[in-house]
C-alpha cells in the first residue's frame, strides 16, 4: 500500500469502528408497536453540593431545586427522578406508561405509579418521581421498570440490571 492509500483505509476503518460502536450502545427498546428511546435518571442528594467548575453540572441540581427555600422545601425534593421518553405507532388510542419499583428499605415490596396518556405525540416523554418522605423512609430506589401498555398488553419495557 502507498502511505495514501494505507491512511484513506486507516480513516475509513476508524468511521466503520466507529459507527459500529454506536450502534452497539443504542439503548432503544423496541416491542410491539412501541419504542423505549432513552430511561433518563437523576438522584437528587440533599446536603452540600459537590463544587465543580463545569456549570453545566451543576444545572440538573439547581433546575430540581429552583423555588426551593428552605431546608424543608430542599428535603421535599430529594430523592430519585426519573424520565422515560418514547414512541408508539398507533397513537390513536390511549396508553398506560406504568412505572414499577422497589425501594432498599422495603424489601421485595414492588410499588407502582402509571400515567395514562390520551394525547400521544410522535416523540414522547412521560415523568416519575420518588422524592419526600416516600423517599426519606423507605430509602432509594434500587430497581426500576419502565413498561408501556395498552389495555392489558405490554407493547414494551425497559429494566434496571437488578430487575428480576
Amino acid at each position: 500500500m502507498i502511505p495514501t492509500s494505507r491512511s484513506t483505509f486507516l480513516r475509513l476503518a476508524a468511521l466503520v469502528l466507529m459507527a459500529s460502536a454506536l450502534v452497539s450502545c443504542s439503548s432503544t427498546k423496541i416491542g410491539d408497536g412501541a419504542k423505549i428511546t432513552k430511561v433518563k435518571y437523576y438522584h437528587l442528594i440533599s446536603g452540600r453540593p459537590t463544587i465543580v467548575a463545569d456549570p453545566a453540572i451543576n444545572f440538573e441540581r439547581d433546575h430540581y431545586l429552583y423555588g426551593a427555600v428552605s431546608k424543608a422545601d430542599v428535603l421535599a425534593r430529594t430523592g430519585h427522578y426519573y424520565t422515560l421518553f418514547w414512541k408508539v405507532e398507533d397513537r390513536t388510542q390511549p396508553v398506560t406508561v406504568r412505572f414499577e419499583y422497589r425501594q432498599a428499605n422495603s424489601g421485595l415490596v414492588t410499588k407502582v405509579q402509571e400515567q395514562e396518556i390520551t394525547d400521544i405525540h410522535r416523540s414522547n416523554s412521560t415523568r416519575f418521581q420518588v422524592i419526600g418522605p416516600e423517599y426519606i423512609t423507605q430509602g432509594r430506589v434500587s430497581a426500576w421498570k419502565m413498561s408501556i401498555l395498552r389495555g392489558k398488553q405490554e407493547l414494551v419495557s425497559s429494566a434496571s440490571n437488578l430487575w428480576n
